[in-house]
């Protein structure tokens, strides 16, 4: 199916560009989303009409994830569970956990923006983690696991 892009999609394009991608991806999940719009004359004409509104709102989003980003970065989060003697923890500590007490410390990250290319934390320790804010802002924070006393 060809779509209109009206964002940034990471490994597909960007604002305007005209993309071919498999039906259910489309439909399902760039469509809905709002990301894409089928690319057909009344889409393309409607775009050409919005585009200086879309870049607009693209650059305001991508100033607030840079901005969001400066104060993020560098951030230490501590999270404590249950652990045995050899500091593997009885459970894990997953995305939910982590963006749950940047929630608390004042930061609105959702929990799918935190990547964990090793799976959830199953160990005590420090561990360098990204946050990913915009398709083109990662920020790092840092996630300290502690064996509950």
């Amino acid at each position: 199916m060809q779509i209109i892009l009206l964002e940034k999609v990471v490994n597909l394009g960007g604002l305007g560009d005209v993309v071919k991608v498999k039906d259910g991806y489309a439909r399902n999940y760039l469509i809905p989303q709002g990301k894409a719009k089928r690319a057909n004359a009344a889409n393309l004409a409607e775009f050409e009409a919005r585009r200086a509104e879309l870049e607009r709102v693209q650059a305001e989003k991508l100033a607030a994830a840079q901005e969001l980003a400066a104060k993020l970065e560098g951030v230490t989060v501590e999270v404590a569970r249950k652990a045995g003697m050899d500091g593997r923890l009885f459970g894990s500590v997953g995305n939910a956990d982590i963006a749950e007490v940047l929630v608390a410390k004042g930061f609105d990250i959702d929990r799918s923006a935190i990547r964990m290319p090793e799976g959830p934390l199953k160990q005590v320790g420090e561990t360098s983690l990204e946050v990913s804010l915009h398709a083109d802002v990662l920020a790092s924070i840092t996630v300290v696991v502690a064996a509950e006393q």
